[in-house]
């Protein structure tokens, strides 16, 4: 066995992170959706509300298209412009944070996808416990599946972890299939990441990796890069708008 770390622990209190929004036009499947109206403003506006509703830190929008950046300042939002070509919200994340942070201010970046509009606050928040672990390079969120639809659906993406105790767990794989096999739970991932710092500037370095590009999931690269993945378990799955299906149903939810 290794010696035990000595670095000192920080907890989710002593961290000092930015919420990072990346968000473009051309989605592939619903184009435009960051204007998407929902009960009155557009979908991005609901994700930057309640990103600064979790009062974690900072909250930007990482954006290539002026028509999304003028929409996030109407909202007395600050939005950041970034290259159009990233092949990753991750990529557009790291601009956005040497563009507002140089210095290096802030610890951990929160990467918080632009089409969750009914993401609870302290979902949000709940990202960065699994960091008051030294040895944790990057933090997200699972949710046990409890609609059996989900579990063969590839859009859901599974997270493999076994938790005990405790409300967070260990990520050794994620995967579009109904993972693992055998008696027990599934547990559906929400994209949500809280990097540290060193840690985002180490994943964008790195080339895509096979699995990544065998199950379309970037977070793999991460792992097999040697990475550390926690996830904090939380109890609802927040609705992600990726088709004109979805945006009915966030329309509905918003609208009550």
């Amino acid at each position: 066995m290794g010696k035990p770390s000595t670095t000192p622990q920080k907890s989710p209190a002593t961290l000092q992170p930015i919420v990072v929004i990346p968000a473009r036009m051309a989605a592939t499947r619903l184009p435009g959706k960051p204007l998407a109206d929902i009960a009155g403003k557009p979908m991005i506006v609901h994700v930057l509300d309640r990103a600064n509703a979790a009062k974690l830190g900072p909250v930007v929008v990482a954006c290539p298209d002026p028509e999304i950046a003028a929409a996030v300042e109407a909202a007395g939002g600050r939005a950041v412009m970034t290259k159009p070509n990233h092949p990753s919200g991750s990529d557009r994340v790291l601009e956005a944070v040497e563009s507002v942070d140089p210095a290096g201010a802030h610890d951990v970046v929160v990467n918080l996808q632009g089409d969750l509009p009914t993401i609870a606050p302290a979902a949000i928040a709940a990202v960065l416990d699994p960091l008051a672990d030294p040895a944790v390079d990057i933090a997200t969120l699972v949710v046990r599946i409890t609609d059996p639809a989900e579990r063969d659906d590839p859009n859901v993406v599974k997270a493999v972890l076994e938790f005990g105790q405790e409300r967070i767990a260990r990520a050794l794989y994620f995967s579009r299939s109904p993972v693992p096999a055998g008696e027990g739970p599934l547990y559906h991932h929400i994209g949500i990441y809280a990097f540290r710092r060193s840690a985002l500037v180490r994943f964008v370095a790195l080339p895509p990796s096979g699995l990544e590009r065998r199950e379309r999931l970037e977070q793999l690269r991460a792992l097999e890069a040697g990475m550390r993945i926690d996830a904090a378990l939380i109890d609802d799955v927040p609705l992600g708008v990726d088709t004109e299906a979805d945006l009915a149903k966030a329309r509905k939810k918003l609208s009550r």
